[in-house]
């Protein structure tokens, strides 16, 4: 049987077990350990548990955000990382908070976002180098998005043109086609007109030859008077 005195002991520790559990210091806290053991999925479960214990405590929100954020939710970390913002007046924790948004947002390819949130956590803390590199980073990342739009458009704008000067010389060879079609019948026409008229022609040089001879025929059959020296 076990003494009075530590059964009272006993009874305490499993109370505070039970306390230390239910509370949102021991939600948070515990989850802490599941984040730090990489159980980022337990690790959620225990910050909601918090959040719904406190729901304006800023470090539940906060590690919610990283939780999710660790297992790639990154549209919904971002909405924890604004509402860790919204929870603190601390300067440094508000930095935090912006730049883990910037994170979230750049992550989900929400590069202007991201570039904003960056900047307004340098606001609170200019010397975050970390903050730095990364709006340095997406910065290049827009850059290289709009250079690749703008390529993409040029050649759009190419391939527009492209199909438009095609569809222009094939009007073109239509016209062509059809002029070649029409001069061809012109010269058909006029061929045809010259064939009918030569042959016109060579019929009246027939019909004059034969005149021609029937008057040679004529003369010749005339006698012709040689005048004498009488």
């Amino acid at each position: 049987m076990i003494p009075y005195k530590y059964s009272v002991i006993i009874l305490i520790v499993i109370c505070n077990m039970i306390l230390h559990a239910q509370s949102y210091r021991g939600l948070n806290n515990d989850g802490v350990d599941l984040y730090n053991n990489k159980k980022y999925a337990d690790a959620e479960v225990n910050f909601k548990k918090a959040i719904e214990k406190d729901r304006n405590k800023f470090k539940s929100n906060f590690n919610l955000g990283d939780a999710i954020y660790k297992q790639g939710r990154y549209d919904e970390s971002s909405k924890y990382f604004l509402e860790a913002f919204q929870k603190t007046k601390d300067t440094d924790l508000k930095a935090k908070s912006l730049y883990n948004l910037g994170n979230s947002l750049l992550k989900g390819n929400k590069i202007q976002e991201s570039i904003n949130a960056y900047k307004n956590s340098l606001k609170l803390n200019p010397n975050d180098k970390e903050a730095k590199y990364n709006l340095s980073y997406a910065l290049n990342m827009l850059k290289q998005n709009q250079d690749k739009n703008k390529n993409q458009n040029k050649d759009k704008d190419k391939q527009q043109n492209q199909d438009k000067q095609k569809d222009q010389n094939g009007n073109d060879k239509n016209k062509d086609q059809q002029q070649n079609q029409q001069q061809n019948q012109q010269q058909n026409q006029q061929q045809k007109v010259k064939k009918e008229e030569a042959q016109r022609i060579l019929d009246a040089l027939k019909k004059n030859q034969k005149d021609l001879q029937k008057e040679l025929r004529k003369v010749k059959a005339k006698s012709v008077y040689t005048e004498k020296d009488w």
